[in-house]
């Protein structure tokens, strides 16, 4: 834009001093100056309006030459513009694409609208790995700028999902406007990969959960839903909705719920929940432990033996959890 505008002063400049020096020298009219002035600097070469003389000739040569460094400054520009755009882009694209490749344990979030953003925002803020896929060609910058990777195409298109690396992603979102393309989008996932964790958006209507359950989504959640659902339980149960803020959002209480995986190396990995010193050491409460296999504890007993691949629910400080996560 500031080139654009320099340009345009420039020009401006230019017709401003042809017109104001016929005018001057040869006493011409404003009209007839401007048509001498645009005539010779883009040299046309049209019949002169008005005989000049040997002065007139002498600024005519000077506008000339004022004109054809003009015309080669604006065509540089362009070509400039032209040439080094195309290069940066794809440059931009074939960057990009390695940066993808090699991306492993990542999420592919499928759309990059209010609700896509929120999650972006979420999974860059807890340092999980992922790339979006979008088909708006208005938004790739946006995204790009906000130092997300990006692929530009149809989520539903197998080339592409391929490309975000769905083979070796750990789940798939897809968040995207339409019930239609959400249920495209899972399918082609699901056909890629049978094992592959979908979490799926849904308008809500009636029907659209089932449908996306049945092409092969493990989780679908309606954000109308969750959300009427939501203000309703504040009204209801206004303590119990701000503890649980505070408990997943943080805030003045600095408390977080977080789930931590006992590894293979854990030195947890055997010892009964008494034993363990999360309590005592860290200071953090065990809310729940999830087996391997899926069973959900809720309030573990104090006896309850943590095995590996186990996932504790804790809750306490941020400082506390991140202790027992090199522990764990």
């Amino acid at each position: 834009m500031r080139q654009f505008t320099s340009a345009f002063l420039m020009l401006f400049a230019i017709l401003s001093f042809g017109t104001l020096g016929f005018m001057a020298i040869e006493g011409s009219s404003i009209l007839d100056s401007l048509y001498m002035t645009v005539i010779t600097i883009t040299t046309v070469g049209y019949n002169e309006v008005f005989p000049l003389s040997t002065a007139g000739r002498v600024f005519t040569i000077f506008l000339i030459l004022i004109g054809v460094a003009f015309v080669l400054y604006i065509f540089g520009k362009v070509t400039e513009a032209v040439v080094e755009g195309g290069l940066q882009e794809s440059f931009g694209r074939i960057k990009m694409k390695k940066k993808v490749a090699g991306l492993h344990g990542h999420y592919i979030v499928c759309g990059f609208g209010r609700i896509g953003k929120v999650i972006c925002k979420i999974l860059a803020e807890n340092n999980r790995d992922f790339v979006v896929i979008e088909k708006n060609p208005h938004k790739l910058q946006q995204i790009s700028d906000q130092g997300y990777l990006v692929l530009e195409g149809e989520a539903s298109d197998d080339r592409i999902l391929l490309e975000a690396g769905i083979n070796e992603a750990k789940g798939l979102i897809a968040v995207v406007s339409s019930d239609a393309d959400t249920v495209y989008i899972t399918l082609s996932a699901r056909g890629i990969r049978p094992d592959l964790f979908i979490m799926a958006r849904s308008s809500g209507d009636e029907g659209a959960e089932t449908k996306l359950l049945r092409a092969g989504a493990n989780k679908v959640f309606s954000p109308y839903f969750i959300g009427a659902t939501r203000m309703a339980q504040q009204l209801v149960r206004p303590t119990v909705i701000d503890f649980i803020d505070l408990a997943v959002h943080g805030g003045e209480l600095g408390l977080r719920l977080e789930e931590l995986q006992v590894s293979e190396s854990s030195s947890l990995k055997g010892q009964r929940l008494l034993d363990s010193g999360i309590r005592k050491s860290h200071d953090l409460i065990v809310v729940a432990i999830k087996r391997n296999h899926g069973e959900m504890l809720f309030n573990p007993s104090p006896l309850a033996v943590i095995n590996e691949n186990d996932t504790l629910v804790v809750l306490g400080s941020h400082d506390n959890i991140k202790a027992l996560e090199k522990e764990i």
